[in-house]
């Protein structure tokens, strides 16, 4: 079976400029709050529009309202009509709402991996909708499922049914998602930041797929995102949403060639610039050689290792004071696994070197007194910060781990972490869910500088963030590194991001090194294909 024997079903000449989708001065409220006002816009059948926006600019809010998703009566609409194939939607009741769902439009979230049920095996989760939907027996539901997954080119398909979302890559379960959307050949696709957490070849590879399917199935595509560059390539029409109105829309060309409106500008200048002081090269500050994490592999009633997963597989690598090492490579490359190993966190072997101390050496008191100067700020803060924690005791908790400050010397460095962080000493009282997305990645950041590191971590700090404060965070963590002369290692699958803030760059395959250098070398003049391949796919974003 190859994707030619999908059955699509035909699109007559007659419709193809119909509307799918009609919002006339949609206005929702949650109680008596208004988070989207007058928003009005269509979508044409095999057209893509795009919406975009920062964080709460009402975009995922919008696109609810079209599958009547969000929670009633907390959620309302005063004002507005929204039509769906010429079918208001708006006050439908559930059965009418189910039978839309899935048929007409179908929706990829934006985290999978939460999205998908990770108690059931895909067969089970695909095969639902299908039962729902079509009443098709388990033999028609199990072939359905095949011919779906081979659409969404998920490799050996027949071998996947039984498998569960942890079992699959980012990118596949992405795909299985998608899949998941197509199943009933909806006429309307709403991708909600369908490639946020992707790295740049499987985003290449999945924003391909979408297109490829719109034009097989002549759907329409919703497109939400805050990468413009993704706009830029896969939309028609684009609407710049902010504080829950749209500012601006038009056509794409219109929109990046002369933007309007100073919100649309600022968009697209947020685009990370190259702004560095020379590196003067010391001692290595810290020195790895011939680094391993290797995972055993057991059978059998004894439990015999016979094999290991080579995480991280010989690596070496230097990192000078006020150096930014960039790690990029694909998911499982073994970039997180290799700074877990770096922080003792998981068992390794090679040497680590830190001020010309072998870290690996010490036992566990004596490691924790080098704790403190090697610090990690993770991907996601709300999810790396306790939702039961204020501010003030996220950011005081290393230094009273570590017992040596008087309650004296606790306020006075977390208020300093705070003001380095440029949030205000009020924000002590408050708890992570009162802050915005960027303002979170600050107090992680806070408190991992409140201990005076030497090294900063920085495991994909603006991926989950909006253009305009991914920005704000790299100038911050740029104005920190000169105050401070922090060296930072930092991982990224942005390359856009680890060209501006690196010195030097490592790429990973498959727990090995397959080429470093100078970042603006790596990136004029890369000498393997791997790496060709990386930034081939990135110029498509650019």
């Amino acid at each position: 079976m190859n994707n030619a024997e999908f059955k699509l079903k035909a699109v007559p000449a007659s419709e193809t400029k119909s509307r799918v989708l009609e919002i006339n001065d949609l206005s929702v409220n949650f109680g008596q709050q208004q988070v989207v006002e007058g928003v009005s816009f269509s979508i044409e059948q095999g057209k893509t529009f795009a919406l975009v926006g920062e964080s709460g600019s009402g975009k995922s809010v919008t696109a609810l309202s079209i599958l009547q998703l969000l929670p009633f009566p907390a959620a309302n609409y005063p004002a507005g009509s929204i039509k769906l194939m010429g079918k208001e939607v708006i006050g439908k009741d559930h059965s009418v709402m189910q039978a839309l769902r899935g048929n007409k439009a179908s929706m990829i979230f934006q985290e999978p991996m939460t999205s998908l049920n990770p108690l059931h095996t895909i067969e089970k989760q695909i095969s639902e909708i299908l039962y729902l939907h079509q009443g098709l027996n388990k033999k028609a539901a199990q072939s359905r499922c095949l011919e779906l997954l081979e659409l969404v080119a998920i490799p050996e398909p027949k071998t996947r049914l039984g498998s569960y979302p942890h079992e699959l890559s980012g990118g596949q379960r992405q795909r299985v998602m998608i899949a998941m959307a197509l199943a009933n050949e909806p006429d309307l696709l709403i991708a909600d930041e369908p490639t946020t957490a992707l790295d740049v070849t499987v985003q290449l590879q999945i924003l391909e797929l979408l297109k490829s399917l719109q034009t097989k199935l002549g759907m329409a595509i919703l497109m939400i995102t805050h990468d413009l560059n993704i706009v830029k390539h896969l939309a028609d029409d684009v609407a710049v949403m902010q504080q829950g109105k749209i500012v601006e829309t038009g056509s794409v060309e219109c929109i990046f060639s002369d933007p309007q409106h100073a919100y649309t500008k600022t968009l697209l200048d947020a685009e990370p610039q190259r702004d560095m002081p020379a590196l003067i090269r010391t001692q290595p500050l810290l020195q790895v050689n011939d680094f391993k994490v290797w995972f055993p592999l057991k059978k059998g009633l004894l439990q015999r290792t016979y094999d290991h997963v080579k995480a991280v597989d010989g690596v070496s690598l230097q990192l000078h004071q006020g150096e930014t090492l960039g790690i990029v490579g694909e998911s499982g490359s073994g970039k997180s696994t290799l700074v877990r190993g770096l922080l003792r966190l998981i068992n390794s072997e090679g040497d680590i070197y830190f001020n010309g101390i072998n870290l690996q050496g010490l036992n566990l008191t004596a490691m924790r007194e080098y704790r403190q100067s090697l610090q990690i700020v993770f991907q996601d803060p709300f999810g790396s910060l306790s939702p039961r924690m204020s501010v003030r005791q996220i950011i005081s908790e290393g230094l009273e781990v570590q017992g040596k400050h008087s309650d004296a010397e606790i306020e006075v460095a977390i208020q300093q972490a705070l003001i380095d962080v440029a949030l205000p000493v009020s924000s002590l009282a408050r708890y992570p869910h009162q802050f915005s997305g960027g303002q979170r990645q600050r107090i992680a950041i806070a408190r991992a500088l409140v201990l005076k590191p030497k090294i900063l971590i920085l495991d994909e700090p603006t991926s989950a963030l909006d253009r305009t404060v991914q920005k704000q965070i790299l100038d911050l963590l740029c104005q920190l590194q000169q105050q401070h002369q922090l060296s930072y290692i930092f991982i990224t699958h942005d390359l856009s991001v680890v060209r501006a803030v690196s010195h030097r760059i490592l790429v990973l395959k498959a727990g090995k090194v397959v080429e470093e250098g100078e970042t603006e070398a790596v990136f004029n003049q890369p000498q393997q294909a791997y790496t060709q391949a990386l930034l081939s796919a990135a110029m498509c974003f650019s």
